[in-house]
C-alpha cells in the first residue's frame, strides 16, 4: 500500500471562532462559498456524527452531487468527515469527471481561536483508496487549491458582510 498523500490548507480568518464554524455549518451560508463559480444547492445538512450533507453543483447545463457524512462533530472546533461523489440518489459512485478518483476523502477541518481571529486547518486524504486511487489524487493535489483556494476568498468576503 502507498504512503497516503494529504492536502493540507491552512487559512487565518479575521473573525471569531463561532462565526467562522456558522459558515461551514449553517444550510444558508455554505452554498455563498461551497463550490466557487458555480451554483450550490444543499438538499441536506444534519451536522452531527452520522449526519449527511447533500450538496448538488449545477454546471454548464449539468449537475455534481456530493454526499458527506459526518464521522466527527465537536462545535466550534472541529468537524471530520467522509466526502464522495454521488449519484442523484445520493449514492456514492466513481467520480465520472476524475477517473481513478478516490471514492471518498477523510476530512478534518480545525478552528482555532486566536485572539478573535480564527486558524482554520483543512486536510483532504484519499480514505481506504487504491494505490491507483492514491496516485490520482497525488497528481491532482497542486490543482486542489484552485477551488478550495477560491472558496476561502468568499468566506473571507462572507465574514466580512456578516461582521458589518
Amino acid at each position: 500500500m502507498s504512503e497516503v498523500p494529504a492536502y493540507v490548507l491552512e487559512r487565518v480568518f479575521d473573525a471569531p471562532r463561532e462565526l467562522v464554524w456558522k459558515v461551514w455549518t449553517d444550510a444558508e451560508l455554505l452554498p455563498r462559498w461551497y463550490g466557487p463559480g458555480v451554483e450550490t444547492i444543499v438538499h441536506r445538512l444534519d451536522v452531527r456524527p452520522g449526519g449527511l450533507w447533500l450538496d448538488e453543483m449545477r454546471m454548464g447545463g449539468g449537475s455534481h452531487y456530493e454526499r458527506v457524512e459526518y464521522t466527527e462533530v465537536r462545535p466550534p472546533e472541529r468537524l471530520v468527515w467522509l466526502h464522495s461523489v454521488a449519484d442523484a440518489d445520493w449514492n456514492v459512485i466513481a467520480n465520472p469527471m476524475m477517473p481513478g478518483w478516490p471514492r471518498a476523502l477523510l476530512t478534518t477541518v480545525t478552528f482555532e481561536e486566536d485572539g478573535g481571529r480564527t486558524r482554520l486547518r483543512l486536510t483532504w486524504a484519499p480514505h481506504e483508496a487504491s494505490d491507483a486511487e492514491i496516485a490520482a489524487f497525488a497528481g491532482a493535489m497542486e490543482s486542489l487549491d484552485k477551488g478550495w483556494g477560491a472558496g476561502m476568498g468568499l468566506i473571507v468576503e462572507l465574514l466580512a458582510e456578516m461582521q458589518r
